[in-house]
């Protein structure tokens, strides 16, 4: 009979990744960094543990889109109170916030439960070159698409 394995607690070790986002496309790029915060690019993932990295994202103003997206794409906010609802074009979004695109891409692509929340915390986007995880020694990695 075999046993599945499951990793334990000081076995896991989380390095710190830094993905370069400029002429990425968003959706690839968010799908690829929440495989990675999960962990799935790892031989011991584990669906119900954080076996996952830290990933830090540089250039969140010089990502792309595809197709017509720039004109059609609006983010929905709602504050909580009655007619609290606001809707953004994607232009503004990347105008005021372009981090803020990039998380929510990431965000959408993980589990709705505590380790989802978790799993997001552990996502730092930055919209220009620079971040100040230096002291984490992070490695630069190439992402396809």
């Amino acid at each position: 009979m075999y046993k599945t394995y499951y990793p334990k607690l000081n076995e896991i070790n989380q390095k710190w990744y830094v993905v370069d986002a400029e002429g990425k496309v968003l959706g690839r790029l968010a799908s690829q960094v929440a495989s990675i915060l999960r962990g799935k690019n790892k031989p011991y993932y584990s669906p119900h543990m954080d076996t996952g990295d830290f990933v830090v994202v540089v250039n969140a103003e010089k990502i792309r889109i595809s197709g017509r997206k720039a004109d059609s794409k609006k983010y929905f906010t709602h504050s909580g109170y009655m007619g609290g609802g606001r809707f953004e074009s994607y232009k503004e979004a990347m105008e005021k916030h372009p981090e803020e695109i990039i998380s929510r891409a990431v965000k959408g692509m993980l589990p709705r439960n505590t380790l989802g929340r978790k799993l997001f915390r552990k996502l730092k986007v930055y919209s220009g070159p620079e971040h100040p995880h230096q002291a984490q020694k992070p490695e630069k990695i190439e992402l396809k698409g």
